[in-house]
């Protein structure tokens, strides 16, 4: 995967209530895990979703794509990496989901999202000047990465 502009990752279990009767993570939670890392990737940047709102203007998820690997089980650890590779036209964000215990790979994810305003429903065909000065900043300190 290409290194990504900012980088920011979280590490946390994986839940009974996320699995099937295998205890296995049902395939549709790695939606959400991808969404807990890209929280965190958000506001590192410094552009949660309440900056966003304040800014008037809603990022929507327009794609997924998702490569599944290896499965994670009930009781293991997730660590979820997320990287922002594209922000001026979109927000394309880049996921690496681990097993923590063993550092195996396990997911393979990319999302893309577009902004909108919020106050007419229009799609904006380039990212809010607010987002792109946070992510420019956030790239400067310490080049971008931690």
């Amino acid at each position: 995967m290409a290194k990504g502009l900012v980088q920011a990752e979280i590490v946390f279990p994986v839940e009974f209530y996320d699995v099937d009767s295998m205890r296995i993570v049902w395939h549709g939670n790695y939606v959400k895990y991808m969404e807990k890392a890209r929280c965190a990737l958000l506001d590192k940047i410094g552009f949660g979703y309440l900056e966003m709102e304040k800014a008037g203007v809603s990022f929507p998820v327009v794609g997924i794509k998702l490569k599944y690997i290896s499965s994670l089980r009930f009781g293991e650890r997730v660590r979820a990496v997320a990287e922002l590779i594209e922000y001026e036209n979109c927000i394309r964000i880049q996921y690496m989901l681990y097993n923590n215990e063993t550092g195996v790979l396990t997911t393979k994810a990319e999302s893309t999202q577009m902004a909108v305003d919020m106050k007419t429903g229009e799609t904006l065909f380039l990212c809010p000047k607010v987002f792109i000065s946070r992510v420019e900043k956030s790239c400067s300190e310490k080049g971008g990465q931690g």
